[in-house]
């Protein structure tokens, strides 16, 4: 090896190594993270969006009153599962508000259904129910942990692309957008629902 070739193998190495540094691979995986992260939220919004109809048939001989917050829910899933977050949108903060909302108001109706079927023995030892009851509480455990592991994504994402040496990359080859992490807040939800049981006295 003549010392020309070495040495227009040393500087290739240190090409390689400072294109690293600048972003030209850290930014797109730490986006294509964050875009993984975010279908793992939206597998855990259509498992719970595929539980409500069971939960509904399971639930209707249920008492007058609770047949307004069935409703309430139905309409409600409608509504969420309508509302799509593509990977593409990820940074469109006011598609991600619109899903935030929906999805919230689902999980508050399910809320209030759930609490107004614990005064009801009959519902409760149905074992179906029992079983429904189960899976959406742990779906809405799944939930909370891939909105958390999206949101850390989304954090590393939009740190990585904009801190030096990776924010050359991301602004000059790839262009790059930050992220939206996603943010429920619903409406009341620091309050627990209120139950009207004087409709069955």
């Amino acid at each position: 090896m003549n010392l020309k070739t070495m040495t227009r193998a040393a500087l290739v190495a240190a090409a390689s190594l400072s294109l690293a540094a600048c972003g030209i691979n850290s930014v797109p995986a730490a986006e294509e993270e964050a875009k993984a992260k975010w279908a793992d939220v939206e597998a855990q919004f259509q498992r719970r969006a595929n539980l409500i109809p069971n939960l509904a048939e399971v639930a209707k001989g249920a008492a007058e009153n609770e047949r307004g917050i069935l409703t309430e829910v139905t309409e409600a899933r409608a509504r969420a599962t309508s509302v799509t977050v593509s990977a593409d949108d990820l940074g469109d903060e006011a598609k991600m508000a619109e899903l935030a909302q929906a999805q919230g108001q689902l999980s508050q109706g399910l809320g209030r259904l759930l609490a107004s079927f614990e005064a009801y023995p009959t519902i409760q030892s149905n074992q179906n129910f029992l079983a429904l009851q189960s899976q959406l509480e742990g779906t809405e455990n799944r939930i909370s942990v891939a909105i958390r592991d999206y949101n850390e994504a989304v954090r590393k994402y939009n740190t990585t692309i904009r801190t030096f040496p990776d924010t050359i990359g991301a602004n000059i080859i790839h262009g790059a957008e930050p992220l939206v992490p996603y943010s429920s807040v619903t409406e009341g939800a620091e309050e627990a629902p209120e139950l009207d049981l004087t409709a069955n006295s």
